[in-house]
């Protein structure tokens, strides 16, 4: 519409409200949860990777990636291990040279050594045909081969070389990962669907032409593989951008058109916050839709920092979504003006770290502790009810409110703490509370 039609348009009126009849609503609604709203899981053969089951039903797997140069076996091999140690259930490294070919067997040694079996999967770019062919030790000891389709060879070469790398994997008896990349995708194939795309009356967005490409990079991929030997169920595809909506439409569209396993991840995510929410947005759409079966937060480290944080994010990834279970969960309240102490920010962090200190044991005599809800509140608002939606809750006192604690357990007030001892009491009620709760393998083996 015109502008000064609008401008002469009458405003449309608000509706006049009226008195709710309550007689037409039913007397029991039902809520709509996440468990009753969840799609099923998208089927998939399963692929197995060293002693790992991926697809098929198995639980969606935490994998990450190296950042140490391969070349120096110990340095990777230590870092491998802490990743493993953080709950990395695959780890990649990099094989881009033939001392980095040449070091993997001295990293699974030195795994082994170390008592970490944990699978190991070589990122091969631009020559990993040559690699694999040349330093077949190196082949025979990575558990999976990642293959990049947009940078294994150019034109007959391209094919030629993923052959090679194909005849290893069926040589071998392992599984690869097809890996496009929209940073490093199929020029060839990009060119040509471009240029079809020019020639139609009306042309699809580029965006839309890239995301086709991605995807017929993948499957075609898979589907020459299939023709060199490599099994169907020994194939796992993914297909990474940057952009969170780009990403879910590629990965529905592959969904859609087969049956692989299929890795997810938000290439180049970034650094920080901007890394991992942009990661969990993406991952959170498509795994709520049955979509995934192993994943990978790629995100970029501050200097000097933690990399087993990329997995600890992938595990609450999961763990948020109710998808697995890695430890237990504090619940905590933001604080507001009712809380003007600093006491339960202190308490939720000493309850985090009591936690963490004791999970290691907790997992090995207490299976099931991952499932816990711990809540550590800060006022009577959502105090009380939080803490009884929690296996354990206690709701401390507000700026103004009378200095009591009360705990609740399993949905009931079982007592209420006072005092400068609250923390060490509220330790000893969960201790107890775990050791009562979730039976000890001890007892377990008695009976």
């Amino acid at each position: 519409m015109h502008r000064t039609a609008l401008a002469r348009a009458a405003p449309t009126p608000w509706p006049r409200l009226r008195r709710a009849r309550t007689a037409l609503y039913p007397r029991v609604v039902n809520l709509v949860t996440i468990e009753s709203d969840r799609r099923a899981r998208h089927t998939t053969v399963t692929c197995r990777v060293g002693g790992i089951a991926i697809g098929g039903g198995h639980p969606i797997v935490v994998q990450s990636m190296t950042n140490t140069a391969t070349e120096d076996p110990a340095a990777t091999a230590e870092q491998t291990r802490l990743l493993a140690e953080a709950g990395s259930e695959l780890v990649r490294i990099t094989v881009n040279t033939r001392e980095a070919a040449a070091a993997v067997p001295a990293i699974r040694r030195a795994l082994d050594e170390a008592g970490c079996r944990v699978p190991l999967v070589g990122d091969f770019h631009y020559n990993g045909h040559l690699l694999l062919t040349e330093y077949p030790a190196c082949a025979e000891t990575l558990d999976k081969y990642r293959i990049n389709p947009g940078n294994v060879g150019v034109g007959t070469q391209h094919d030629e070389n993923f052959r090679q790398m194909i005849e290893v994997a069926v040589r071998h008896a392992k599984p690869v990962r097809i890996g496009v990349n929209w940073g490093s995708l199929d020029r060839a194939l990009l060119t040509d669907l471009m240029d079809k795309n020019a020639r139609l009356a009306s042309p699809r967005p580029d965006r839309e032409v890239v995301l086709e490409a991605m995807r017929e990079s993948a499957l075609r991929s898979a589907e020459l593989a299939e023709r060199f030997g490599q099994p169907h169920d020994r194939i796992i595809l993914s297909a990474k951008v940057s952009d969170v909506r780009d990403l879910v439409e590629v990965y529905r569209g592959i969904a859609a058109h087969c049956d692989y396993p299929l890795h997810l991840g938000l290439t180049e995510a970034g650094l920080g916050t901007k890394g991992i929410v942009a990661t969990t947005a993406a991952l959170s759409i498509l795994l709520a839709e049955g979509i995934g079966d192993t994943i990978r937060t790629s995100l970029t480290p501050a200097p000097g920092g933690d990399r087993a944080d990329e997995v600890r994010v992938c595990q609450q990834i999961l763990q948020s979504l109710g998808l697995r279970h890695f430890s237990p969960q504090v619940t905590s309240c933001p604080g507001c003006g009712r809380t003007t102490s600093s006491f339960f920010q202190e308490l939720a962090a000493r309850v985090t770290a009591h936690i963490q200190e004791r999970l290691a044991v907790w997992r090995a005599t207490h299976p099931g502790v991952e499932e816990l809800r711990v809540a550590v509140m800060g006022c009577v608002v959502n105090g009380p009810g939080e803490s009884k939606h929690a296996d354990i809750g206690i709701s401390l006192p507000g700026t103004g409110e009378e200095p009591r604690a009360p705990v609740y357990i399993d949905g009931k007030l079982v007592t209420t703490l006072k005092g400068d001892g609250i923390a060490e009491e509220f330790a000893r009620l969960l201790d107890d509370y775990v050791a009562r709760r979730y039976a000890s393998t001890a007892a377990q083996r008695t009976d």
